[in-house]
């Protein structure tokens, strides 16, 4: 170990006792913190940053003595002063880095589709939802299929025919399963190497894509989230703000959860002068441009548009990345290297992006923040599985227009090749019925919930080309959807013939154009080859 490695401070042999339950190490300077809460985490960092001691020597000096001495390992260790710490920096003071250094894992689980998106908008923050394409929704609990009924429906009748058309959306999903699992086993028969695992395993996730479009938005899935007590605040303010009351309840149910653990990042959530008015707020401007649209907007005709729109994009953008290589590996200003870069020759700016680029052996060798100055702003309109899935790349921005039957469906192929058109027609003819008689009644929010995942949602996302070359290359995969592969292909050809960015374009080398028949076959292959050298 060389000296570099060493700590400044010197800890005696109580001391070191003391330490040891929390901290990776005693000796070095490069440690973890362990079995503390979240919040005596953060309250540490707090006062490490207005402080002359290392950190372990604040514990000592500060934290240490609320530890039951009885018990070491205690998950109390100091959390009454860092409550009081908190109290002081977060509420009193308004400091809201603080509450980016600690968080929480919550599971939410039997919420609705139309929930999952209010869920999983924050930028900040780790999600995992259950997937359509590997969980069939066959089983009952309880003898009730797995949708939600939202709590707005209060006329007897109007309850009364949801739960009737959405019990039938799934009794036919579930029967068409079999059958059309049977029809992909006579089109694509199982190879001599694959195993009967790999090859159930792939014609189940080839069903379940084709049929998932059946599915009402109300279909329940199961979010698990991690995030910062900032990301947590931020989020349980949007859903007091939502107008959904689904929101407004799962939103109070994880608040009560969430103090069990980080109560001091999340006092300002329910406070009149803080939480309360700023979801007030979130909520009157939220209304405020909903009236001015229907005002601004009745006589403007929506324009019949392609799935995939390239609504704007920056001509200089491979300029401007050329310029960006060049600055990190110079000493001049910016606005004279965009001059350079632009009475530079096309094949001497190739050879730059080239280099930059370098030679990528996977998806996950991709070049640096230079590329974030080429911009490209995509409008989609896709069936709302697809929108589900696209949703969650969420370091770009995104935003969407409530989900309606107005734009129309898709249908795959294989519904009318089975035999199964007209029970598809049927579920889709009363989704959109339902979901007009919902609008009238209460909202167009509300009317969600009965829509068919195969109708198509208006979506617009803005990226730029390092992020753009992150979400094509892994969308269009061989083992993804057919319907997100087909959006991202068209992204990847727009950037290279409409926007003429094609060295930037040519630079995502992991875009694949291919057409797959069997899209989990390759990838379940993977699978059972990494479990066989692993043991």
């Amino acid at each position: 170990m060389t000296d570099s490695t060493l700590t400044s401070d010197s800890f005696n042999l109580e001391e070191q006792n003391a330490l040891n339950p929390y901290f990776g190490n005693v000796d070095q300077r490069i440690f973890v913190l362990t079995n503390l809460p979240e919040v005596v985490k953060g309250a540490l960092f707090a006062r490490y940053s207005r402080s002359a001691k290392t950190v372990r020597r604040l514990f000592l000096d500060e934290f240490y003595s609320h530890v039951n001495q009885n018990d070491q390992q205690s998950s109390d260790a100091g959390l009454d002063r860092a409550e009081r710490l908190y109290a002081k920096v977060f509420g009193d003071y308004g400091d809201d880095s603080v509450a980016q250094l600690g968080g929480a894992h919550i599971a939410c689980e039997g919420v609705s589709n139309v929930l999952t998106k209010v869920l999983e908008r924050g930028r900040l923050m780790s999600y995992l939802e259950q997937s359509t394409r590997y969980v069939p929704y066959t089983d009952r609990p309880n003898g009730r299929w797995k949708y939600v009924i939202p709590d707005e429906i209060n006329d007897s009748g109007l309850r009364n025919l949801f739960i009737e058309r959405l019990d039938r959306a799934f009794e036919i999903y579930a029967g068409w399963i079999k059958p059309i699992e049977s029809h992909y086993r006579t089109l694509y028969p199982k190879s001599k190497g694959d195993s009967e695992a790999i090859y159930v395993s792939a014609i189940r996730a080839k069903a379940l894509d084709s049929l998932r479009g059946l599915l009402p938005s109300a279909t329940q899935s199961n979010v698990g989230i991690f995030g910062s007590g900032q990301a947590f605040e931020s989020l349980l303010l949007a859903m007091q703000a939502h107008p959904l009351l689904e929101a407004n309840g799962v939103g109070t149910l994880m608040l009560s959860e969430l103090r069990k653990v980080i109560p001091a990042f999340l006092t300002r959530v329910d406070r009149i002068d803080r939480g309360v008015a700023w979801a007030k707020y979130l909520s009157n401007r939220r209304k405020e441009a909903d009236v001015l649209a229907r005002e601004l907007l009745q006589d403007v005709k929506p324009e019949t548009k392609t799935e995939v729109t390239l609504s704007d994009f920056d001509p200089d953008g491979e300029i401007k990345v050329v310029a960006s290589v060049l600055y990190a590996s110079s000493h001049t200003p910016y606005d004279q290297l965009l001059s350079s870069a632009r009475n530079m020759t096309t094949d001497d700016r190739i050879r730059i992006l080239k280099a930059y680029v370098g030679n990528r052996q996977n998806r996950r060798h991709r070049p640096g923040r230079a590329f974030e100055h080429a911009t490209y702003c995509f409008d989609v309109l896709s069936d709302y599985g697809a929108f589900r899935d696209l949703q969650r790349h969420r370091m770009l921005t995104i935003d969407w227009q409530t989900l309606t039957t107005l734009h129309g469906h898709v249908q795959p192929a294989v519904i009318e090749e089975v035999g199964a058109k007209s029970d598809w027609n049927r579920i889709i003819e009363e989704s959109a019925d339902l979901q007009q008689r919902l609008v009238q009644e209460y909202s167009p929010t509300v009317a969600q919930y009965p829509v068919s995942m195969a109708y198509r949602i208006r979506f617009y996302m803005r990226m730029n080309a390092r992020e753009a070359m992150h979400v094509i290359e892994l969308r269009t995969s061989p083992q993804g959807h057919p319907s997100y592969r087909r959006v991202c292909q068209q992204m990847h050809r727009l950037i290279s013939e409409q926007a003429g960015h094609k060295a930037i374009a040519e630079s995502m080398i992991f875009a694949d154009h291919s057409a797959i028949e069997l899209e989990r076959l390759e990838a379940e292959r993977s699978a059972e080859n990494r479990h066989k050298r692993n043991g």
